[in-house]
């Protein structure tokens, strides 16, 4: 029976942020608010999290997971970019983009498709987000909650708990988020491109 926690969208409490972060650390699956929708998450370094996670959306190895970020302090980790990808990246974060960039060797294999070594990352206008990655100290690994057979992702949180209460560790209730995904900017290589227009404005990135 996973546990849920009602949370202020604005003004996150911090006992709970501590809690969530601790079931995170310990291997759970957690269910959590971003600006565009809910997100399903664990530890990057948890393999067994990441299968469990996997298995709820019926994923394949192909499937690229992104790493949710507090800011771009952790960028150079885990991607590279040059001074005028940065620049960019910098004007529109925290928003609703996914960035997919190339790889640096601190990212799991796991988490990239098996002939690209590329990674999303995501730094979202949400404060209960922010807040955990910030307690965290490093990036969620999550992907959008979007089940087997639908096309938009979960919005209500507690229709989210009666599906997966016993699939998953924790939800967290942060209010409605919306249902449109992330504006996908592919930054792989020189031309950039929009690779899906979402909830961000795509006009920066165009040609």
């Amino acid at each position: 029976m996973s546990q849920f926690f009602q949370i202020h969208p604005e003004n996150p409490q911090q006992r709970l942020i501590r809690q969530a972060v601790e079931i995170i650390r310990q291997g759970g699956v957690v269910v959590y608010p971003t600006d565009c929708a809910y997100a399903i998450g664990c530890h990057i370094g948890d393999k067994r999290a990441l299968d469990r996670i996997k298995a709820i959306r019926r994923l394949d190895d192909k499937h690229n997971f992104t790493l949710v970020c507090r800011d771009l302090s952790e960028l150079a980790t885990y991607a590279k970019v040059d001074n005028s990808a940065y620049r960019l990246l910098k004007q529109n974060t925290p928003g609703a983009y996914t960035f997919i960039l190339k790889a640096t060797p601190e990212v799991p294999r796991r988490l990239l498709h098996p002939k690209r070594r590329q990674i999303g990352l995501r730094v979202p206008d949400n404060a209960i987000a922010l807040a955990l990655t910030e307690e965290l100290g490093e990036p969620i690994m999550s992907s959008s909650l979007i089940m087997p057979g639908d096309k938009e992702p979960l919005t209500d949180p507690y229709d989210i708990r009666d599906l997966l209460q016993n699939q998953v560790d924790l939800v967290i209730d942060g209010g409605y988020c919306g249902m449109e995904a992330t504006t996908v900017v592919n930054m792989v290589d020189d031309e950039w491109f929009v690779f899906r227009e979402g909830a961000g404005d795509a006009t920066p990135f165009q040609n």
